[in-house]
């Protein structure tokens, strides 16, 4: 099979992509659909389309690609042969990434102040992630880590 391949035009055609939104690679399903990486976003055989700034983690394994979502949705699709796809997904996805800054929280472990924009675009907004251990329902904490995000905004003018 031919690296160069071309994607075929009816799926192409079938793609809901945003004007200038450009095809980068792809890579066949083993239940025959399509997955199509983009410049702005993933595209799933069922369609779904996955903006980049949405996915929270993308890894590849034998099992085949694994997406999740920031809002906590779950994709795994098997793959014949990934070509560049594994590349192009996590290229994307951390282009996507404008600040990603660990803190250290008084006494108590540290949170991961992420913020993420759309390709080309402005911040979308910001993402706590909280170390192992910590509850992040926990008023005290909570506020401890706005604090932290306050600075590292104001510092970073972000």
């Amino acid at each position: 099979m031919s690296f160069f391949r071309r994607l075929p035009a009816d799926v192409r055609k079938s793609l809901t992509t945003e004007p200038g939104e450009r095809v980068l690679t792809f890579a066949t399903g083993q239940a025959g659909g399509y997955l199509v990486a983009t410049d702005l976003a993933l595209y799933l055989p069922d369609g779904t389309r996955v903006p980049y700034e949405t996915i929270d983690k993308a890894s590849w394994s034998e099992e085949g690609l694994s997406v999740i979502t920031m809002d906590g949705l779950s994709h795994v699709e098997r793959i014949d042969e990934p070509r560049m796809l594994p590349e192009t997904i996590r290229e994307r996805v951390n282009s996507t990434i404008v600040v990603n800054k660990h803190v250290k929280l008084p006494g108590r472990g540290g949170v991961r102040l992420v913020a993420r924009r759309r390709p080309g675009g402005e911040v979308l907004g910001w993402t706590l992630v909280f170390d192992e251990g910590l509850d992040p329902e926990d008023p005290g904490l909570r506020a401890q880590a706005e604090q932290a995000l306050e600075g590292v905004r104001r510092s970073m003018g972000v």
